[in-house]
């Protein structure tokens, strides 16, 4: 059965590190749509355990460095730093362009980690502001997406709001989920994502699924970014290769193991 109050507090914890600002009473209420004298309870639990403090000028509330100094003990405790990133960086290097991994959770994908191999002329850097993937506008997404079957492809891209906010990216950007099972049969054909101002105008994009190498589930993906007047199709062809390649070889030193089911995250691999 589910906890109402840690539901709350975890809703309100994740509310203040979205806006990473200070907040008041009464818009963090009127947010959550709660009592006020029930989230100045929550607020007073979270002070006292020192995940949240309040300005004492202005009475705001906002949440303390605990957050962010647990999830980088997280991130460092998972390997990815030490197994990943530098094979993350030399990717970035090969291609010249932005790279990027990102891990399975759940019914999603989140960004973990990424590496800028562009040292001249047009440079792509992406807003880091969100780290969930969205799976039908980019090539990371499709990646992830063909390694699923069917039922669970489409379910996956239910769970996390389907094609709600497609008028927030690029002019290619897929509609329906006709047309995403026809682009997920073509991936799973080529052998990785490819999104053509999808994600963002101007810019195009080639990803591959990591695949546990004890179930072959995957359980992230790597890929590439850039502008799309120096991603031709050429280009594309090249690079393709070094990022399938590099996929496989994350997936041999890959630092997390799959629990039952299809790539939750799990413990450090021994």
């Amino acid at each position: 059965m589910p906890h109402v109050p840690a539901e709350r507090c975890l809703s309100i914890i994740e509310l203040l590190a979205a806006s990473a600002s200070t907040m008041s009473l009464g818009e963090i209420a009127e947010r959550l749509k709660l009592p006020k004298s029930a989230t100045h309870r929550l607020l007073s639990t979270l002070i006292d355990v020192d995940w949240a403090e309040q300005d004492p000028d202005t009475s705001f509330y906002r949440l303390t460095m605990r957050l962010a100094t647990l999830g980088q003990q997280f991130y460092v405790a998972t390997g990815i730093p030490d197994v990943c990133q530098p094979l993350l960086d030399r990717l970035a290097q090969e291609c010249g362009d932005f790279a990027r991994l990102s891990v399975v959770d759940g019914d999603s994908l989140v960004w973990v980690a990424h590496a800028q191999g562009a040292t001249r002329g047009l440079l792509y850097q992406p807003s880091l502001n969100s780290n969930t993937v969205p799976l039908y506008a980019t090539a990371t997404g499709k990646a992830w997406l063909a390694t699923l079957d069917t039922e669970q492809a489409l379910q996956s891209l239910r769970k996390n709001g389907a094609f709600k906010y497609a008028d927030r990216y690029g002019p290619n950007v897929i509609r329906s989920e006709e047309a995403l099972l026809r682009e997920i049969k073509a991936t799973a054909r080529r052998g990785y994502g490819l999104a053509i101002n999808e994600a963002e105008p101007g810019v195009t994009a080639i990803a591959a699924a990591i695949r546990s190498a004890s179930d072959a589930c995957a359980v992230g993906t790597v890929s590439i970014a850039g502008p799309s007047v120096r991603m031709t199709e050429k280009r594309i062809r090249q690079i393709a290769p070094l990022v399938t390649n590099s996929a496989v070889e994350m997936a041999r030193l890959w630092p997390l193991r799959s629990r039952a089911g299809r790539g939750n995250l799990a413990a450090r691999a021994a």
